[in-house]
């Protein structure tokens, strides 16, 4: 079967599509894929994966045509982030 498996960090992305047996794993096309030795960073122990943007777990079977992504951690808080700038353009308004 042909799945895909995706990653980018902040300077590149990548996205590998091969051939896998019927019975894979999503753990067992993203070690196939090569993708952890591109990426060394990558920590299937902490990191979360996922399949179309649904999270699932590394034993989760594949598909024909899935896409395999892995997440990195979020460095910031979205909530936090949002709340800064918007106080900062309510800042921007006094002028």
């Amino acid at each position: 079967m042909n799945v895909g498996v995706c990653y980018a960090d902040a300077d590149r992305q990548l996205w590998l599509r091969m051939e896998m047996p019927d019975d894979s794993t999503v753990e067992q096309a993203i070690r196939y894929s090569g993708i952890l030795e591109r990426f060394p960073e990558i920590d299937l122990s902490v990191q979360k994966v996922g399949i179309f943007g649904k999270l699932v777990k590394l034993d989760a079977p594949v598909k024909e045509g899935d896409r395999i992504e892995i997440y990195r951690p979020i460095t910031a808080d979205p909530k936090t982030v949002r709340r800064r700038k918007i106080a900062s353009d309510d800042d921007d308004d006094d002028d």
